[in-house]
């Protein structure tokens, strides 16, 4: 009797232990309250569903909801959001989560996957980033680098919110809470392998799953996936190297179920999904959307994620990370693609010796991403806040048509990294935006 309870003592401090050496994540900063993410999610969702065809199959539907539910349970206690789970009828590998908790999983994610335990990993990330907060925490970095004083004065007051939430509009509108950092995606991707083990599950299916659309989809829809989850570098390392910390390997794990293959049979044997309808607008169905307003030469500062400028007051700034995308209202369309404005982000090389080598692999990894691309003139010498810099001139195909011309400008910083500067506009319209462009980068000072 008392060899079996000192057992059950060493294998509940064994278990203790291993839960200990698991990654531990913490939300990051954020102005708003758990209620607010909540409050937040339902109401752009309630617009998503309004755009999106939702699938309405009795079996699918309790199958993704029993089974997000159940990964649910295996959260942490202290995070409490009334999440959902349904299916969207799209062909696109994709899925997303909002604030508060509403999860849409594509059916064409669904369809992809070889078993249940590889969208359990889909779902567990998408978990990790309710749970984690990264909506509401790009929003709070928006916000805060666009009117830090007034934000940090009133925004837990309702009007304050209210407002807010007018910024992040609707579903499309809103992409802010959907394009998440690196960092982000690497914490989601812990959240999800901890989920799945604690769950039976295979815990590396989720990196399995994410490393299989890399290789076997290359090109085709998945790309929307992937420009909404950016890859952190050596994503199947972390997530084995989190199964190692978790514990020792699960003994009979869970890979597969009956009703998931029965339910994604049923999907692959439904009919292609509509096309989404044209939205109407005031003018003709056909016509483009209009420009955005000329750039103001009342000029806002702003000093974010090591760099200081100086940019049109008309022009909002929204940085996850690293990046910073500098745009009017309008400049973005769709769901965050950029086609006026300015982005500024890090680049790191491998092994760059120079500024002509770093600025040749980020072009490089540049045209991979954007096969329309061209390079019109390249190697054009200039400066940065006094420091060398190149300038390359590309065009591109325009998120609303036609052709862009890209206007990249790069700067090899002390610490090994590519600044890089990219100005864009439709080619018919750089003329008009080339004095504010300029301006900006006149401004530009590196915070070092």
């Amino acid at each position: 009797m008392i060899s079996a309870r000192l057992a059950l003592i060493a294998l509940t401090l064994f278990s203790t232990t291993l839960l200990a050496q698991r990654t531990r994540m913490t939300p990051g900063r954020n102005i708003f309250s758990p209620q607010q993410d909540v409050e937040m999610g339902q109401q752009v969702a309630k617009d998503a569903e309004k755009q999106l065809v939702i699938i309405n199959n009795r079996e699918a539907n309790n199958w993704v909801t029993t089974l997000g539910q159940a990964l649910v349970t295996k959260t942490p206690n202290e995070y409490k959001f009334p999440f959902t789970f349904k299916i969207v009828d799209e062909r696109s590998i994709n899925a997303f989560a909002l604030p508060g908790g509403p999860i849409f999983v594509h059916r064409g994610a669904i369809e992809a996957a070889d078993n249940e335990a590889q969208i359990a990993g889909v779902i567990g990330h998408e978990i990790g980033h309710v749970i984690l907060r990264h909506g509401t925490n790009q929003v709070t970095k928006a916000q805060l680098a666009q009117a830090p004083l007034a934000i940090l004065g009133g925004v837990f007051g309702s009007g304050t919110f209210g407002k807010i939430l007018e910024q992040v509009g609707g579903f499309a509108a809103g992409s802010i809470l959907l394009r998440h950092s690196r960092e982000a995606e690497t914490q989601s991707d812990y959240m999800g392998t901890q989920i799945l083990y604690d769950s039976s599950y295979d815990p590396g299916a989720m990196a399995q799953f994410f490393e299989k659309l890399a290789k076997e989809h290359k090109g085709s829809k998945t790309e929307e996936f992937f420009s909404n989850h950016p890859i952190p570098e050596n994503r199947v390392t972390n997530v084995n190297n989190e199964i190692r910390r978790i514990g020792p390997a699960l003994a009979n794990p869970r890979f597969d179920s009956v009703t998931f293959q029965r339910v994604k049979q049923t999907l692959l044997a439904m009919p292609e999904p509509p096309k989404a309808p044209a939205k109407p607008t005031e003018n003709s169905p056909n016509d483009k959307p209009s420009a955005p307003p000329a750039p103001s030469t009342r000029m806002s500062d702003l000093q974010v994620a090591g760099v200081q400028l100086r940019h049109p007051d008309n022009w909002r700034p929204h940085v996850q990370d690293t990046n910073i995308t500098i745009a009017p209202n309008g400049g973005i369309v769709g769901q965050g693609a950029l086609a006026y404005g300015l982005i500024v982000d890090v680049f790191k090389p491998q092994n760059a010796r120079s500024l002509d080598q770093a600025t040749t692999q980020f072009l490089e990894d540049l045209r991979k991403g954007n096969p329309g691309m061209k390079i019109v003139r390249s190697r054009v010498r200039t400066r940065v806040d006094g420091l060398q810099a190149q300038l390359t001139e590309a065009t591109n195909v325009s998120p609303i048509g036609g052709q862009e011309t890209d206007i990249i400008v790069t700067v090899l910083q002390s610490n090994g990294d590519l600044r890089y500067f990219v100005q864009v506009a439709p080619s018919k319209e750089m003329a008009r935006y080339q004095s504010a462009f300029q301006t900006i980068m006149n401004s530009v000072r590196l915070v070092r």
